[in-house]
């Protein structure tokens, strides 16, 4: 049966939850108001209460309502950026519950550029706390089919087709006048300046953003990076390339263009996850500020 904006809405106004699409990946969504619903999400996932969750919104005036502060710096980034793949952490207002935050006093708010996304927000009239709709440090879905695949029929799902982006949102913090980049994404922000967060000095507390486990993104095959094919084990797995070929019982050449690449990173690994592979290689991407979202997904995907 297909969901409908409505029905979804009506879900989540009863404290339920809902996949649906945004131009990054799919988002698994609860009313970021309810620390009732907002459990769920980690229970569903499997997620670690250390890792904080990003709430959407469907307007600029909504986001602002979310937060106790709004600068300069988050006016100016949302005015250019909104809607689409950019989070901004800022100190939270009374109204987020900590569960959505991980007990910091700061929230992640963004504005999804993608039609479904910003419908259902308007019709269920809520924010929406989403992290990625998959089981935790698993692939991230970029189509519907991907969300189903992870839980069957257990969680009712808007479907809004492929998403346009394919990889998850760019993570600024924007906290006393200092502006951090907590996680890179596909929007370049050269004009901005930025400190690069580690991503181990977190240890087991609570993390700024998520997406800063060192193993994160990872398909249930065993992933690694390789500078050229001369660093593959043998023929028999499957070779992720843009550059240079190599002799692979599977080989999948990439997109040489970075924001191509990013769109279908996600679904090409999906895919070869599916396959049973003994191993899966990927080339490693260039080192250079287009690709280093893709970077940052890809070594976290190959972490042990």
């Amino acid at each position: 049966m297909t969901l409908t904006i409505y029905e979804a809405a009506e879900i989540l106004r009863s404290g339920g939850l809902v996949a649906f699409p945004t131009e990054t990946v799919y988002g698994l969504g609860a009313n970021a108001l309810d620390a009732s619903a907002v459990g769920k999400i980690y229970e569903v996932k499997g997620r670690p209460t250390t890792s904080p969750l990003i709430v959407h919104a469907s307007s600029l005036e909504m986001a602002r309502g979310l937060v106790s502060e709004w600068p300069p710096e988050a006016q100016g980034l949302a005015t250019r950026w909104w809607p689409g793949p950019l989070t901004l952490v800022l100190p939270k207002s009374h109204l987020i519950p900590d569960i959505v935050t991980a007990g910091l006093p700061t929230v992640g708010v963004r504005v999804p550029a993608h039609p479904v996304a910003l419908e259902l927000i308007e019709t269920a009239k809520l924010p929406l706390a989403a992290p990625s709709a998959n089981r935790f440090m698993d692939l991230s879905p970029t189509t519907a089919a991907h969300v189903r695949a992870a839980f069957a029929d257990t969680i009712p799902v808007l479907d809004g087709g492929p998403t346009r982006v394919g990889i998850e949102s760019t993570v600024v913090s924007i906290v006393g006048g200092k502006l951090t980049l907590l996680r890179p994404g596909m929007i370049a922000l050269d004009e901005i300046e930025t400190v690069l967060a580690a991503p181990d000095q977190f240890g087991d507390g609570p993390h700024p953003s998520p997406g800063m486990h060192a193993r994160h993104y990872s398909p249930r095959t065993p992933l690694f990076l390789v500078s050229t094919p001369a660093g593959l084990p043998d023929r028999r797995g499957a070779y992720l390339w843009w550059n240079t070929s190599g002799l692979t019982s599977r080989s999948i050449r990439m997109p040489a263009d970075a924001a191509a690449y990013a769109q279908k990173l996600y679904s090409v690994l999906h895919i070869l996850d599916a396959e049973n592979w003994p191993w899966i290689a990927v080339e490693a991407p260039p080192d250079n500020a287009a690709w280093s979202a893709i970077a940052d997904r890809l070594k976290r995907a190959a972490s042990k």
